[in-house]
């Protein structure tokens, strides 16, 4: 198994990570929506992690590199950070075709999910996943997630509306303890 890190993007990663952007987007965009054609550039890459040191610094959202020995294997997030009366954020995650299903991502949401309940000090973390993608309800349920419900058709994808599983993880520090 690959040792993995997960790091805040910095201005320094800015043309791995535009390279890692550019060698997956095509595999990315076979499972998710597309970004916008203007992300795939230097300059916008570069805001973006711009973008999301503010928000880290406003406590509204946090985003990581999943890297191994300094190489960009995927990106991982808790998006919709609210911390009055819920204390709680949203996943999401993106690993890169060559790492996938080798336990990349099980192992990152780990390391995230460390991270958010004793150094974010969140109490539940929610993700949200197609049916139809088994290896990220694999990732989910292997790190405790387990499901709260079903929306019915309620994202649009390949020209069709599917159902969302609605996965929540709660700490084990939390408000109940």
């Amino acid at each position: 198994m690959l040792r993995l890190e997960i790091s805040p993007p910095t201005i320094a990663d800015a043309t791995a990570l535009l390279d890692f952007e550019l060698a997956n987007r095509a595999y990315f965009e076979a499972k998710i929506n597309a970004r916008p054609a203007n992300f795939y550039s230097y300059a916008t890459v570069r805001y973006s992690i711009e973008e999301a040191s503010q928000h880290r610094i406003l406590g509204t959202g946090y985003q990581y590199l999943i890297k191994s020995s300094g190489e960009i294997l995927g990106r991982i997030n808790l998006s919709g950070v609210v911390k009055r009366y819920y204390n709680k954020a949203t996943l999401g995650y993106r690993i890169g075709e060559c790492h996938g299903g080798k336990g990349v991502g099980t192992q990152a949401v780990n390391l995230l999910l460390n991270e958010a309940f004793n150094g974010l000090g969140l109490w539940r973390i929610e993700a949200q996943v197609r049916e139809d993608n088994p290896g990220s309800i694999r990732v989910l349920e292997k790190n405790g997630f387990s499901v709260y419900g079903r929306a019915v058709q309620s994202m649009y994808f390949n020209d069709a509306w599917g159902d969302l599983l609605h996965f929540e993880c709660r700490s084990p520090h939390g408000p109940c303890v």
